[in-house]
């Protein structure tokens, strides 16, 4: 027999509070009005006072109405049927095909016991050096892309989607502008990808609560996938508007804010999320990228600074590159020993000699006298700039590698790359190679 509700004691912003008992956190219910019903999820609860974020929105709702919980959380329908197809916040479909008929299941679990969980040990191959070489992606890693507004986040988003070796691609968008959310249905489309993908988009002009519910059903499905041996690549874009999302739901509810307004369980909300890539005893993985924007290119704003915490590592996108400092992979090391014999050696020298290379701009801008070897070191750093950091650059590992050792050669002897002797007599270019490169 279903029960009914009509206390209905406050109506701010788009949240209702209802006077009800029996009800759980994050059940659904549905508000019957005039103009039709809405639903709506619990969002808080303090005795028997019971508030509902609206999804549409309070407008045509009345005190007089009558709520009716759904006794469950949010679902998502679970089938092989989701690939190929795009939804939005609330799990409607976004490309005007028919909803999914399929089994649901439940979003915002719990994350996976660390008991069934491997050690990632797996390298996710992307074909951009600038991961690839010096701060591997590793399957079942959760990284973030540290940004300002402006860089190009969502489309380094989409090539990495679009060129890791992933079965299973799932794109959550939250706040995205509506010609971005058409640029990754563009790429994943004119890369043959789109098959293999399911995107859940919530735009800038979608109820903020489909926001909140954006990355927990990519992270349902993903989950799913995983358990039947897929290897799944979950980009989320972007965790700040999501965290936005959370500070306007807690101003709302009049909860005492914490650090610039964010409610004081920020760190806990970002945990839930992030927590769930694995890779599972027996089965598949899930692999999580998320962007991150950082307000004024502050890294101590509280989303990318409670991320930093939660996450393995991070990269720092800046000029439209991948900075080699202040990016971290904390997992490389799993991987990029089983890669290629030069493979570490390469990342250290690289990066040393780039470090040099900053240092000597920084004594030619102030006007010092240059050395030969600060003459070597600007050339070294100009190469590596166009030919590995540039992201328009779109090769494999090994590739990539060898590109790093022409270069070397272009520049330095052999003995001044700090690169030991057995390494380097097994990988210096010949002059016939430099020649030809």
């Amino acid at each position: 027999m279903r029960k009914y509700y009509d206390q209905i004691t406050r109506i701010a912003g788009n949240v209702v509070t209802v006077t009800a008992s029996d009800v759980g956190y994050d059940e659904l219910a549905v508000i019957t009005t005039r103009m039709g019903s809405s639903l709506a999820q619990v969002i808080h609860l303090e005795g028997d006072q019971v508030s509902l974020q609206v999804f549409a929105g309070t407008q045509g709702v009345s005190t007089g109405d009558r709520v009716r919980f759904l006794g469950h959380a949010m679902q998502v329908p679970f089938s092989d049927d989701l690939l190929g197809r795009i939804f939005d916040g609330s799990g409607k479909p976004r490309d005007e095909r028919p909803p999914v008929q399929a089994p649901p299941v439940e979003i915002g679990s719990p994350a996976v016991n660390p008991v069934k969980r491997l050690m990632p040990d797996q390298m996710v191959h992307t074909g951009i050096p600038m991961i690839d070489i010096f701060n591997s992606l590793v399957e079942s890693q959760k990284l973030p892309i540290f940004s300002v507004a402006g860089e190009p986040y969502n489309p380094l988003l989409a090539r990495v989607g679009l060129q890791a070796n992933a079965d299973i691609i799932i794109l959550g968008g939250m706040g995205l502008r509506h010609d971005d959310y058409l640029t990754f249905r563009k790429t994943f489309e004119e890369g043959g990808v789109l098959g293999r993908t399911i995107m859940f988009i919530h735009t800038a002009a979608d109820p903020v609560v489909e926001c909140l519910l954006v990355p927990d059903q990519c992270l349902a499905v993903g989950e799913q996938f995983a358990l039947q041996g897929k290897k799944v690549l979950v980009l989320l874009t972007d965790m700040t508007a999501f965290s936005d999302a959370l500070k306007e739901i807690a101003i709302i509810m009049e909860q005492i804010p914490s650090n610039r307004g964010y409610p004081g369980d920020l760190y806990t909300q970002l945990a839930r999320r992030y927590e769930k890539a694995v890779d599972f005893e027996g089965a598949g993985s899930m692999t999580l990228l998320a962007c991150v924007t950082m307000p004024g290119d502050d890294v101590t704003h509280p989303v990318p600074d409670n991320t930093g915490y939660i996450t393995e590592g991070q990269f720092y996108l800046r000029n439209g590159r991948i900075e080699p400092f202040g990016s971290l992979s904390r997992l490389k090391q799993q991987v990029n020993g089983k890669s290629r014999d030069d493979h570490r050696a390469i990342m250290n020298s690289c990066i040393q000699l780039y470090a040099l290379c900053r240092e000597a701009r920084e004594k030619r801008d102030m006007g010092f006298e240059m050395s030969p070897w600060d003459q070597r070191l600007l050339q070294y750093g100009k190469l590596f700039e166009d030919r590995i950091m540039n992201l328009a650059v779109n090769i494999p590992l090994f590739e990539a590698l060898d590109r790093c050792w022409d270069i070397l050669a272009e520049c330095f002897e052999p003995a001044e790359t700090g690169i030991r002797r057995s390494i380097i007599e097994a990988h210096w270019p010949k002059k016939e190679q430099l020649a030809s490169a």
